[in-house]
Parts: structure tokens; sequence; C-alpha cells
């Protein structure tokens, strides 16, 4: 180990393999304007930041609305999209501690995966087992851990109670199958299709619907629902929630059908519902030993074999665009992961 600009640094790489300007970054320079790859200055690693060399960045539908500037936590432009990521340590700031160079991680790094290094704060680095590729740790921590704190920090669901996920093959949807079923609830899977819903049943799911049919009257055929997890809102959120049983919760996790849902009143007092707001990034903040155990929960299930992420697609970082109309299109299912090594 060496020690350059005041910061460690590996010895099997040189500051200018991480910090010249030779990394490729995936940047947004306008919005709603197609992002180019481009060459870009690394900056160093401060106070309370690790520099990483990414090898796998995950994508999600908020990458999406990072292009448009529609995502509540976008940057300044220019900037380069990428909300979580794996790689491995390759030098650290003043005032880190529990991480070391060498070191394999996942980061919810908010912004800066879809480059081939970045640097970003210790507290959003967590280690990962030597059995959990890149790939798949780049495919985990918000799709798993949005499920987890969701499901059982903020709507507490119990076992045998039913839980309805709507969205349910897509890479939050799908997760939250899997954690449902681990948890001892009855799932209900609402997807789009015959082989979509193969992927939800194949996660654990007990009850399929499809998205065409009325979904509603089907849920309520099924006994209701006591938790709904929404990740398409509009008219399946209404649908949904005229589906719930008395005393029931209901999470809107995303709007990936465009409509924010507007919620009435009038129905949570007769029925004694629930709603209940949960987004990952900002429980990182106001919650944060909430999310670290999540996460380190969820490592131990997939280290027992109990959690396995489903990526449909794994593409190049020079094929970005295609990957993010996989998602734009409803074409995926579970993650699509861009890798930045071969």
């Amino acid at each position: 180990m060496r020690i350059w600009h005041g910061f460690k640094v590996s010895n099997h790489l040189t500051p200018c393999h991480i910090w010249k300007n030779n990394m490729r970054a995936y940047r947004v320079n306008e919005f709603n304007i197609a992002p180019t790859i481009a060459l870009v200055d690394m900056a160093s690693p401060k106070r309370g930041e690790v520099a990483v060399e990414i090898h796998a960045c995950g994508l999600n539908f908020a990458d999406l609305l990072l292009l448009s500037g529609r995502y509540q936590d976008t940057p300044a432009l220019p900037f380069t999209p990428g909300l979580e990521l794996a790689g491995v340590i390759q030098a650290i700031g003043p005032d880190v501690d529990g991480l070391a160079i060498g070191d394999r991680v996942a980061v919810f790094s908010g912004q800066g995966g879809l480059a081939e290094a970045g640097v970003f704060p210790a507290d959003r680095v967590a280690r990962i087992p030597d059995e959990m590729s890149f790939v798949d740790a780049a495919a985990f921590q918000i799709a798993y851990g949005t499920g987890l704190v969701a499901l059982d920090h903020c709507a507490r669901l119990q076992p045998e109670e039913t839980l309805l996920v709507t969205g349910a093959a897509g890479g939050v949807g799908l997760t939250a199958v899997e954690i449902g079923k681990r948890m001892g609830a009855r799932v209900i899977a609402h997807a789009r299709g015959a082989e979509k819903l193969a992927v939800a049943q194949a996660a654990g799911a007990d009850h399929l619907i499809d998205a065409s049919e009325d979904l509603r009257q089907a849920v309520k055929d099924l006994g209701g629902a006591d938790v709904v997890y929404d990740a398409i809102g509009g008219e399946v959120w209404k649908a949904a929630f005229r589906a719930t049983n008395p005393g029931g919760r209901l999470l809107p996790i995303g709007f990936a059908g465009g409509e924010v849902p507007q919620i009435p009143a009038n129905h949570l007092l007769v029925k004694n519902l629930s709603v209940i707001g949960f987004y990952f990034g900002g429980y990182l903040k106001s919650h944060p030993l909430v999310v670290r155990g999540a996460i380190e929960r969820l490592i131990g299930w997939y280290k027992d074999g109990s959690l396995r992420p489903h990526v449909s697609h794994v593409l190049p970082l020079d094929q970005t665009d295609a990957a993010l109309e996989l998602l734009r299109s409803r074409k995926a299912t579970g993650k699509v992961v861009i890798t930045l090594r071969a």
C-alpha cells in the first residue's frame, strides 16, 4: 500500500488508472437529450470517501427519470447516472473505518454508477461475500432493500397475511414477491403476460393475476389484500386500493404507469387503511441503521440460498441506451445490469 496525495491507494494500480482522464462514463449533458459516453476526470477520495473500480451497475426506473430531470434527487448537469453499483475499493480517504483496499463492495451511489470508476461516501458502501458476483451485487441493494424495509419495517407484514404485488416481474416487484414469501405471507402477483407471471411464480407467488384481468375483482375473489406493494400507480393503484381489506396497509413504491395516484382520505377513514410512503434513498439519510440492518439480513439470506437476484439482461456500457429502453418498454424482467469490466 502507498500514500498518494494524502490518501491510501492500492499497490497494484497506478493513480492514473483511476483518476486520469481516461475513465469512460455515460454522461447526461442536457435533460431529454440522448446521453453520451465520454472521458471524464475522476476525483480523488476526500474525507469519509472511497474510490471504487466499478465492475457492474444495476439500472432502475429512477434512471429514466434522471435522464429527464424528473427524479426527486436529480443532480446538477452534467452528471453520470447509475444509482447502484458493485466493484472493488482502490483508494480510501481520511477518516474511513471498517473498509480496506481490495474489498469487494456494493454501493448505493445515487449517481455515478455508469462509469468505470468513481468516488463515493463510505457510509453508502457495504461489503459483499465472495460467493456474490458483481452482477448480482449490482442488482441487489435497491430492489431487495426497498422490499425488506418497506414490507417489514414499514408495513409490518405478518405470516399468513395476503400480500398483493403489482408490477411483480419488475426490478422491485419481483424482490417483493421473494421477500413476502420468505416472511411467510400468501403472495398475489400482478403482471402483464404469461412470461412475466411465470417469472413471478418461480419467485414464490401463490396466485397470479394478468394485467388484462379485473384486478379489483380478482383480488377480492382471493379474499382481498392485507398489504399492497404497488410499483405501477394510476388505475392499477385504484383497483388495488379498492381490493384492500379493512385495516390494510398500502405502499406506493413507484409510478411506472406514469400517473401518481390520488388517495381518497374518506376511504382511508371508512376502512381504517394506512398508506405508507417509502423511499429507499431517503431512509438512508433518516434511518441509516434500519437500512444497514436490512442489507446485512438480506446478504445473509443470499448466502444461505434464500434469495437469488433475477437478472434478465447484462449489457456493456456502450449498450446503455438499449438497456434503458428495456426498462422503458417493460421488456425486462427482474433487473438489467451494465458491466464495466470483462
